[in-house]
């Protein structure tokens, strides 16, 4: 208790101690990000040999895991040691490069990490040393493993959508961030009206517009937040992916048949909404002079 009280009355020790932390998260989001569509891909693997009756070759090796094999370099198998493990720092240090062959480090390892901290600070900034940021805390890590995911492989694991869904709605219950009445209907909403959209653009075009996976992803924001928030939260989602389209069409010549992940512009959007989604409600009432 002393220790919380500490952190309470000296915030510039609660967001450094919140920053180091949190790098640590990220470091772990990395595996989580680069290993969990590996871990389902061989799960999907298994059960289709088992529904065939082939067993897969190599069926007899260990499973990988988030937590096997230890860290190692994907070029040459040098395994990762601990003091080239510390978030941001060793990676400045090896000058983002393997210490025993010299491959590059990709920079999305420190990028992930340094925006793990930066969001952390900004939710224990934002809350204070409350339960909400704690709560906040697990969906903004959530959210970054989501998006980065969405953008490698065009998945948004049930494994991480479907706990934090019920998260939200148990939250609710004690009225951590909306009401439980307005958190149900958030998620009943949030799931059928993309999925609504998903399945009228399919009936135009031919075409599947979205993943099952965004339905559950804005369904989640209901359940966190309430349906008060889902129309700023598609609205944000749905205007920023089309000025990037836009943008990525026009200055790389991205092909526009091609789709963009819808993931992580909307887990940007959730995420600004529940930082500040009642300001931006209450800005919008005003300016409509409705509040």
């Amino acid at each position: 208790m002393n220790w919380l009280a500490l952190l309470d009355h000296n915030p510039t020790l609660l967001y450094g101690t919140t920053a180091l932390f949190a790098l640590a998260v990220g470091s772990f989001l990395n595996v989580v990000i680069y290993r969990l569509p590996k871990m389902l891909e061989e799960d999907w693997r298994r059960e289709c040999a088992a529904l065939t009756g082939k067993e897969e070759s190599g069926s007899q090796q260990p499973h990988l895991s988030l937590a096997y094999p230890s860290s190692h370099c994907p070029h040459c198998g040098h395994k990762i040691q601990a003091h080239e493990n510390i978030p941001l720092l060793s990676y400045l240090l090896l000058r983002g490069r393997c210490s025993a062959c010299d491959a590059p480090i990709g920079l999305r390892y420190p990028l992930v990490e340094a925006v793990t901290a930066v969001l952390s600070v900004l939710v224990v900034w934002h809350f204070g040393l409350a339960w909400e940021s704690a709560a906040a805390l697990v969906l903004t890590w959530s959210l970054i493993a989501l998006a980065t995911i969405d953008l490698d492989t065009r998945l948004l694991p049930d494994a991480i959508t479907m706990p934090l869904l019920w998260l939200g709605l148990l939250l609710s219950l004690g009225d951590r961030f909306t009401d439980s009445s307005s958190a149900i209907l958030g998620a009943v909403l949030g799931y059928l009206s993309l999925w609504s959209v998903f399945h009228l653009f399919r009936l135009l075009t031919g075409k599947e517009g979205m993943g099952f996976g965004d339905f559950k992803l804005f369904a989640l924001f209901g359940a966190w937040l309430g349906w008060q928030y889902l129309l700023q939260i598609i609205l944000f989602a749905a205007c920023t992916g089309a000025l990037m389209g836009v943008a990525l069409i026009l200055l790389r010549g991205r092909d526009s048949q091609v789709p963009i992940p819808f993931g992580p512009f909307l887990a940007a959007a959730g995420w600004i909404s529940l930082m500040w989604g009642g300001a931006i409600n209450r800005a919008y009432l005003q300016w409509a002079g409705l509040g």
